[in-house]
C-alpha cells in the first residue's frame, strides 16, 4: 500500500535555520509559475462548430474549473488565455488581432479545431488559412472538432509553459520580435 503523502518539489537546498515542517526553500519564478498555472481565466473566441465542444469541457462531465478554469473572462483585458474555436474569416482576422493585443502580458493562446489551425476544409478566398499568420499561437488542438478531452489537453500544454516559463521571457529581445514579425507592438 502506498504512502499518500503530497510531494514538494524543492529547487534549492534550504538554509541553515529554515529547515523541518513548515518551511521549505523554492525561487520566486517557481510560485509565480505554480500561481499562473491553476488560475487560467480563458477567452473564448468561438466562431462555429468547435466553440460547442469547449462548451462542453465546462459542464460536470469533464469539469475544466480542475485545472484553474473556473472563470470565463468575456473582456480582453482580463484574460490570459485565448481559445480561438472555430473558423476565422479573414474579415473578422483585425477583429482578432485586436482582442490579442488589448490582452495584457503574460497571454497565452490556443488554437481550438483543424478551421483555427490551419483553416480546415475551407480552402477559399475567405477563410484565414490558420491564425498563426496574425497572432503567435502556443498550443494546436487538432481535430474537426476536437473532443472536449482534447481541449483539456491543450490547457494541460498552457499550464505547463506557464509553470517552465521565466518570468522575464516577455521582456527579452527575441519575444519583441516575435511580436514585431506579426506587426503587434
Amino acid at each position: 500500500m502506498s504512502d499518500n503523502k503530497p510531494v514538494i518539489r524543492m529547487d534549492a537546498e534550504a538554509p541553515e535555520g529554515f529547515e523541518g515542517e513548515g518551511f521549505f526553500a523554492t525561487k520566486l519564478s517557481s510560485v509565480i509559475g505554480m500561481a499562473r498555472k491553476f488560475s487560467l481565466w480563458p477567452l473564448p473566441f468561438a466562431t462555429s462548430c468547435c466553440g460547442i465542444e469547449f462548451m462542453a469541457t465546462l459542464n460536470p462531465t469533464f469539469d475544466a474549473s480542475r485545472f484553474g478554469m473556473e472563470r470565463n473572462s468575456f473582456s480582453p483585458r482580463q484574460a490570459d488565455m485565448l481559445m480561438v474555436c472555430g473558423t476565422i474569416s479573414k474579415k473578422l482576422g483585425p477583429v482578432l488581432k485586436q482582442v490579442y493585443t488589448q490582452m495584457a502580458e503574460p497571454k497565452w493562446v490556443i488554437a481550438v479545431g483543424a478551421c483555427a489551425s490551419s483553416g480546415g476544409i475551407f480552402d477559399s478566398y475567405s477563410v484565414l488559412q490558420g491564425i498563426d499568420r496574425i497572432i503567435p499561437v502556443d498550443v494546436y488542438v487538432p481535430g474537426c472538432p476536437p473532443r472536449p478531452e482534447q481541449i483539456i489537453e491543450g490547457v494541460m500544454q498552457v499550464q505547463a509553459l506557464c509553470e517552465g516559463e521565466s518570468i522575464r521571457r516577455r521582456d527579452l529581445p527575441e519575444y519583441q520580435q516575435l511580436l514585431a514579425s506579426y506587426d503587434i507592438d
